[in-house]
C-alpha cells in the first residue's frame, strides 16, 4: 500500500448482524465516520493522492488505491482519472443507480455510506414501505433495488408483493433481495416473484457489492446459503410445503373451476376478502404466484 492511504482493519465495512432483529450495521472502523470520503482508512481523494477506498493488499506501486473485483475503485494520481465499472476496461461508466427499501431508517443510513464509497455506485432513492418503494422507484428510476421482504406496518413478507409488482411494472430492473430471512421456501419465491438475487444481511460488504453489480447486469446473485436453497429447489429436495387447511382446499376446488373470488365466497358463503385471504395463504404454501400454477402445482401434489 503506497504511503498516501491506509485501510481499516476488516476492508472498507463490513455488513454485520446489528439489532435484536439481526439489521444490519455497519462497521465504521475507518477513522472518519461511516460518512467518511477523505480522511485515515477511506483515502484522501485530492490530486496526487489517489482514490483510497479499495480492498487490502490490491493497491499498485504508488497507486494509493485498489481495484475490487468487478471494477469500480481505482486510483487518481491527481489528474481526471477514467472509471472503471461495470462496462468495458478503461471506459467511464455510468454510476448504477440503485433505491434502498428497508423499514428501519438507520440500516438504509448505514447501506448508503457503505455504498457510495464506491464510485461506480449511486443511491437515487429511499423508502420505509411499499408506497413509499413504488413512488422512490418511479422518480429516481434505478437499475437495482435493494429490497427487504419485511417492510413497515405489513406482513412478514409483504416484500414478495412489491418485488412482483415493480418487475412487471418496471420491466428490466433488477430486484437485490436483502433481508433477514434465511428461509428456503423465501429464496424461491422472491425468484418466482421476480427478484435476481437474494442475500442474507450477515453478507460481507464486498459480497454486497459484488451483487448488486450483477444484478446490473441482469445476472444473478445469491450467497451461500441463498444458492444451496435453490440447488436444492431445482432438485427437488425442499422442504415440506406446510398442509393446507380444509377451507383452503374448499377454495382450492372452486379455483380450478375458474370461479372468481366473488364466485368462491358465494359457493361458501364467506366474504369475499375472506377469500382473498385464503387464496393468499394456500398460494404461498404452495410456492406460486399465480392462481393457475396454484392449481397446477394442487395437481401434481395430487390435492385435486
Amino acid at each position: 500500500m503506497s504511503s498516501g492511504t491506509r485501510t481499516a482493519p476488516g476492508g472498507p465495512g463490513h455488513v454485520t448482524g446489528g439489532t435484536a432483529r439481526g439489521r444490519v450495521v455497519t462497521d465504521a472502523r475507518s477513522g472518519g465516520g461511516p460518512d467518511a470520503r477523505g480522511g485515515a482508512g477511506v483515502g484522501a481523494r485530492g490530486p496526487g493522492h489517489g482514490g483510497g477506498h479499495g480492498i487490502p493488499g490490491q493497491a499498485g506501486p504508488g497507486q494509493g488505491g485498489g481495484n475490487a473485483p468487478g471494477g469500480g475503485m481505482h486510483g487518481s494520481g491527481g489528474a481526471a482519472a477514467t472509471r472503471t465499472g461495470p462496462g468495458p476496461a478503461g471506459v467511464a461508466a455510468r454510476p448504477i443507480r440503485i433505491v434502498l427499501v428497508d423499514d428501519h431508517s438507520i440500516m438504509r443510513q448505514g447501506l448508503r455510506a457503505v455504498l457510495e464509497r464506491e464510485d461506480d455506485l449511486r443511491i437515487v432513492g429511499e423508502a420505509g414501505s411499499a408506497p413509499e418503494a413504488f413512488a422512490a422507484v418511479a422518480t429516481g428510476r434505478p437499475q437495482v433495488v435493494l429490497l427487504d421482504l419485511k417492510l413497515a406496518s405489513g406482513p412478514q413478507t409483504d416484500g414478495l408483493e412489491v418485488c412482483r409488482k415493480l418487475c412487471a411494472d418496471h420491466p428490466g430492473i433488477g430486484v437485490l433481495v436483502l433481508t433477514t430471512f434465511a428461509e428456503d421456501r423465501l429464496v424461491v419465491e422472491s425468484v418466482q416473484a421476480g427478484a435476481r438475487g437474494y442475500v442474507v444481511k450477515d453478507v460481507d460488504t464486498t459480497e454486497l457489492v459484488r451483487a448488486i453489480r450483477a444484478v446490473s447486469r441482469g445476472e444473478s446473485a445469491f450467497d451461500a446459503r441463498s444458492a444451496s436453497a435453490m440447488v436444492r429447489s431445482l432438485s427437488g429436495g425442499m422442504p415440506d410445503r406446510e398442509r393446507l387447511t380444509d377451507r383452503e382446499l374448499d377454495v382450492l376446488r372452486l379455483l380450478a373451476r375458474g370461479l372468481s373470488n366473488r364466485a368462491i365466497g358465494a359457493e361458501l358463503f364467506i366474504s369475499e376478502t375472506t377469500v382473498k385471504f385464503h387464496v393468499g395463504n394456500l398460494m404461498r404454501k404452495l410456492m406460486v404466484s399465480r392462481r393457475a400454477e396454484a392449481v397446477y402445482a394442487a395437481t401434481k401434489l395430487g390435492l385435486l
